[in-house]
């Protein structure tokens, strides 16, 4: 069975995250096969139309740990030519949340256009439990309030009735609405004029929030600010089930001599 099926419906493409024993968990089989399902989309002139689910009890639970630690460094590995993570793709994708959102499962859902959700569903941006800097950019990206976008940040997790409370989400309904209400969203967007569609989404998609370069490079550096060791003992602690054991810094007073924005543009000049 493929880790990632599609189906089409007209012009709609439906695309399934299908490996619910490991909470559809970002594998490189995985990401293989959303990468080839979002090229199709793209490049059929007869597909309009994407909607994005899940099967089982997640959407996307994110990285796959245990990739991860036999792979003996973090991440999901090197980038793939996919035109929807890559925000290459010129339709429109309509997210389907039939449950968990982590991580980088979070990170599918804030790059689609449209997003509809079950009740109950779980959301959760994790870089601040698996990296040196939590998710400083997604609640900036999704436009909301500073304190919100702070609690996102330090991988607070939230309830889909509380990001739809705060606008991330267009719609939230109960489980057996989930594909109905998607399809309708879709339907409802192929009767408007096909360059009204196309450029509007593209239009909306330039207006999305964008941190500031110099901010940027100020996470790069902030991303290296510790111990590193503690980016894969997140990862074996999880795996095995276990309280993690992190240093924190190196030189314990390295918690003091934080990165700022004068020395990044100090550092950008003496590179000139």
């Amino acid at each position: 069975m493929a880790v990632v099926e599609t189906e089409r419906q007209g012009q709609i493409f439906q695309i399934r995250l299908n490996r619910p024993e490991r909470m559809n968990a970002m594998g490189l089989e995985f990401r293989k096969g959303m990468a080839e399902a979002f090229t199709t989309f793209r490049e059929s002139p007869d597909l309009e139309v994407a909607i994005l689910t899940g099967t089982g009890r997640a959407f996307c639970a994110g990285e796959d740990m245990k990739e991860s630690l036999e792979r003996g460094r973090p991440g999901t590995g090197a980038p793939l030519a996919d035109p929807f993570m890559n925000n290459e793709l010129e339709k429109p994708v309509i997210a389907a949340i039939n449950g968990y959102a982590m991580g980088g499962g979070f990170m599918i859902v804030e790059r689609t256009d449209l997003r509809v959700a079950v009740r109950g569903a779980v959301f959760e941006v994790s870089e601040a439990k698996r990296w040196l800097l939590g998710g400083y950019n997604h609640g900036h990206l999704a436009g909301l309030p500073h304190h919100i976008a702070t609690e996102m940040a330090l991988g607070f997790r939230f309830t889909a009735e509380r990001l739809y409370e705060v606008g991330f989400l267009n719609r939230l309904v109960d489980p057996d609405e989930l594909i109905p209400t998607a399809y309708d969203m879709a339907e409802h967007l192929l009767t408007l004029p096909p360059a009204s569609r196309v450029n509007t989404v593209y239009m909306m998609r330039q207006m999305r929030p964008e941190v500031a370069p110099d901010l940027s490079k100020l996470a790069a550096a902030l991303n290296n600010h510790g111990d590193e060791s503690d980016l894969m003992e997140s990862r074996a602690a999880f795996s095995e089930k276990r309280k993690p054991n992190f240093k924190g810094w190196l030189d314990p007073e390295d918690r003091y001599r934080m990165p700022t924005l004068e020395s990044i543009k100090s550092d950008d000049s003496s590179d000139s």
